[in-house]
């Protein structure tokens, strides 16, 4: 109270105060009057006869229990804003995991190790009995994030009590641990440190030679912590049941190494793999092997850009002639809640809002609509609203005239395709006016009419109350990997963010899984991503329709949406299920999902190579196997966007 009276609340200050009020007492019970100050020490005297010291202490703690929860007892307190916006099962965990990073925070600056991992399971229990403290102590610490509270918290789960602790609760899914393993860079490369990885495989190395298949994963963390022994759950359960290879990439973190050079680790890893048919993971190297990639969050994005760099290679004229040689692409990729938009927005474009309401993905976009829908209707419970069929009629049929006297624009009242939400002042193009209808032939309304807004936020600030992944994290994450001397336009830079992809690259992007939780920070990220894909295939398959060059098969079968992505929404949940599926143990079955997935791919590509006659990769000099005499290519290269310090100032940040 004190230092809010004082206008400047501090936790050092609060602390003197602590202290204080401590030590005045304990010298005053030691020092003063047994019965306290004169003006009570007649009611001690009388008190003291009839109640006993454990009763006395019972009904003190008992009064100071009802004082501090005195407002939920009147309804003074405020409704909880995440009360019904997970599922209980998901809520519980983000309890647990609230905890463990306020109790990890609160160790952080305890220098030795051992003591320091102890303390902080201890901190830990004490934030899980005190939740609504935990919940405080992570809202204020990650207003004022640094890349060592994101490693700590994220990088947690490898500290010896936890990581023994997760193995006790993990079935067993392999016989063989996982190993370290160094992959090199290719020769064209402008880098020659290897990349660290860890391959998963439940058998012996020398049974690789029998292995055509490989699940290339890229983990996620922010891109400045987690190696992949932070996932060993799903890369356990993915390599024991699929029964193959997974080879998980450790890149190397920022700030020590920003953008792009965890995005070019991946692309020479995936150079590497193909250009020496596999040998460099254990593989026999007499046919090229099959490639899935996969990522989730963090690594999502750089998996989207690893396929959009190797779609890349090769693929004009002048790369080409300059000695670039093509990479044949991988046959999949399985997405989890991947970050694909560095450019946080406040609302969504008229083209965004147009991928999410077609009319295909109605029902796997539903509740994200719905949930964009009572953004406006909350803030206004008492007010008329429009259903979501209503706004579909709205936008096939003329609007009412107004009934006031108030003159108003038809081209205010008329709604585009995308019509509930998006400002006017985002439209590109004017919409042509819509005549007003004689007033004779006027029905007027029985009922008020709706009020409609055409704005709608992004899932970012929607669910900027997250209790894994907020605004201000999104922020520090993006800063941190950019680093302080890049400058790059977020408007265009696709590699960045990959949901700016052109369709030239997307329609010929290999069939692509998603899974994300409807409730979570980025789920925009993938209905839109998802859509762009699904729209770019589209249109190449009615230009080469139009082109004549479709097969009697492909003419019959017609364009098949769920041959070119394949989304997956789970309701009630947000970001990073598959992180701690010890608490949420409904993760499990995403988790083998998505090994089903990986599996299906493998099997389309067999019998795609079947029909093709078991040449499942166009021969390119890229794809030749290693010690023959082939040219040597141009490595394709992403480089950082410098800026002068003398025209832009960069990005400063305090680590």
């Amino acid at each position: 109270l004190t230092d809010h009276v004082l206008g400047r609340p501090s936790v050092k200050f609060r602390k003197f105060q602590v202290f204080a009020v401590v030590a005045f007492w304990s010298f005053y019970l030691s020092k003063g009057d047994r019965h306290g100050p004169p003006v009570i020490r007649r009611l001690s005297k009388i008190l003291s006869k009839r109640l006993t010291t454990w009763q006395t202490l019972v009904i003190t703690l008992l009064w100071l229990y009802v004082s501090r929860n005195f407002g939920k007892v009147v309804g003074l307190e405020c409704p909880e804003p995440l009360s019904n916006l997970y599922t209980r099962s998901y809520f519980r965990a983000t309890w647990v995991t609230t905890a463990l990073d306020a109790g990890f925070w609160s160790a952080m600056r305890i220098k030795r190790k051992w003591a320091r991992n102890f303390f902080s399971l201890v901190f830990s229990v004490y934030y899980m009995i005190c939740a609504e403290q935990a919940d405080e102590k992570v809202r204020k610490i990650r207003a004022t994030l640094t890349v060592d509270h994101l490693r700590v918290s994220w990088d947690k789960g490898t500290t010896p009590y936890l990581s023994f602790f997760t193995s006790l609760m993990r079935p067993r899914l392999m016989k063989y641990p996982p190993r370290a393993i160094r992959i090199p860079r290719p020769a064209e490369s402008s880098y020659k440190e290897p990349v660290v990885a860890w391959l998963y495989f439940d058998g012996p190395v020398s049974a690789l030679k029998n292995y055509d298949k490989l699940v290339l994963d890229i983990p996620g963390g922010g891109f400045v912590a987690m190696n992949p022994r932070n996932h060993d759950d799903k890369l356990l359960a993915w390599a024991g049941k699929t029964g193959l290879p997974v080879l998980s990439l450790d890149y190397k973190k920022a700030p020590e190494y920003p953008y792009p050079y965890a995005l070019n680790e991946c692309y020479d890893v995936y150079h590497t793999i193909v250009s020496s048919r596999g040998r460099c993971v254990g593989f026999s190297g007499e046919v090229q092997p099959k490639i899935v990639i996969s990522g989730d969050s963090a690594g999502g994005n750089l998996a989207v850009g690893t396929v959009l760099m190797i779609l890349q290679a090769g693929s004009t004229d002048t790369r080409r002639w300059q000695g670039e040689a093509a990479l044949p692409p991988p046959e999949g990729l399985v997405l989890i809640y991947p970050a694909l938009d560095m450019n946080i927005g406040n609302w969504m474009t008229d083209e965004q809002m147009a991928l999410i309401r077609d009319r295909r993905m109605r029902k796997t976009n539903q509740s994200v609509l719905r949930r964009k829908s009572e953004d406006y209707r909350n803030l206004t419970p008492s007010t008329p609203h429009p259903s979501d069929d209503e706004d579909d009629a709205a936008n096939n049929s003329p609007p009412l005239a107004p009934q006031s006297s108030t003159k108003i624009t038809d081209s205010s009242l008329s709604a585009s395709p995308t019509a509930i939400h998006i400002s006017a002042s985002h439209n590109t193009a004017p919409s042509d006016p819509t005549p007003t209808p004689e007033p004779s032939s006027i029905t007027p309304p029985t009922k008020p009419a709706p009020l409609k807004t055409r704005l709608a936020m992004s899932s970012m600030i929607s669910y900027f109350n997250d209790r894994i992944l907020t605004p201000e994290m999104m922020r520090a994450m993006i800063i941190l990997y950019i680093g302080p001397h890049n400058r790059p336009d977020f408007s265009t830079d696709y590699l960045l963010s990959p949901l700016l992809a052109p369709e030239s690259l997307l329609s010929h992007f290999p069939k692509t899984h998603f899974l994300t939780g409807e409730r979570d920070p980025l789920v925009d990220d993938t209905v839109i991503f998802a859509g762009r894909i699904r729209q770019a295939k589209a249109a190449r398959w009615l230009e080469r329709k139009e082109l004549g060059l479709l097969t009697t098969e492909e003419k019959r079968l017609g364009f098949r949406e769920l041959e070119a992505v394949e989304v997956v929404l789970v309701p009630g949940i947000s970001h990073g299920f598959l992180q701690f599926v010890a608490l949420f143990p409904e993760g499990w079955k995403y988790i083998f999902r998505c090994g089903r997935w990986m599996r299906e791919l493998f099997d389309r590509a067999d019998a795609r190579s079947a029909l093709d006659g078991g040449q499942s990769y166009p021969s390119t000099p890229s794809a030749l196997p290693a010690g023959e005499d082939t040219p040597r290519a141009r490595h394709h290269r992403r480089t950082r966007t410098e800026s002068s310090g003398d025209e832009d100032r960069p990005l400063e940040m305090s680590m």
